[in-house]
Order: structure tokens, then C-alpha cells, then sequence
């Protein structure tokens, strides 16, 4: 049978995982959302002003220019914010744990 020392650290990474795991949560809709506009941006571009996305650029029309140069890009400062947000979530959570709150 545990002690009452125990059941508290039981407890208390019960809910500084329940917390964390929220905030992550926040933090990943927020991502899925910048990338979803950011996938869904060229298609609605391209059906709201075709004149100006067939313009061409160094060669290519603007749809691909943006296509080819600007979506990865966009998704690898997407999953960079996540990264760094996430890491700096579970240093903030740790330290607020170790303060005890």
C-alpha cells in the first residue's frame, strides 16, 4: 500500500501531465490552423484572382512561384514554432511544478 508521500507524487504528475497535455493541445490547434490556411491560401488565390496568380515571375507563373518557393517555407516555420513553443511549455510547467504552484 503506498504512502501518503507517494499518492501526492501521484497525483501531482497526474495533473502537471493533464496540464501540459492541455496546453500542448492549444498549441497544436494553433499550428494545424496556420497550416491549414497555409494550404488552402494558393487554391483559394488561384479561384479568387486567376488573372493576377498566372502573371509570370523569373519564368514561372506566380501560382508556382509561390507553390515552389513559399509553401515549404511556410511549413518548416510552422513546425519550428511548435517545437520551440512546445519545448518552452514543458520548461514552464516543470518550473511552476517545482515552485509547487
Amino acid at each position: 500500500m503506498p504512502d501518503d508521500r507517494n499518492l501526492q507524487d501521484i497525483m501531482h504528475s497526474e495533473s502537471f501531465l493533464r496540464e501540459l497535455m492541455r496546453r500542448q493541445l492549444r498549441l497544436s490547434s494553433a499550428c494545424l490552423g496556420a497550416f491549414l490556411a497555409v494550404l488552402f491560401l494558393l487554391p483559394l488565390l488561384n479561384f479568387a484572382a486567376p488573372e493576377a496568380m498566372s502573371v509570370r515571375l523569373f519564368g514561372f507563373t506566380l501560382s508556382w512561384l509561390i507553390l515552389g518557393v513559399g509553401f515549404f517555407p511556410a511549413v518548416w516555420t510552422i513546425a519550428w514554432v511548435f517545437i520551440r513553443r512546445s519545448i518552452a511549455l514543458e520548461a514552464q510547467e516543470t518550473a511552476e511544478a517545482r515552485r509547487g504552484r
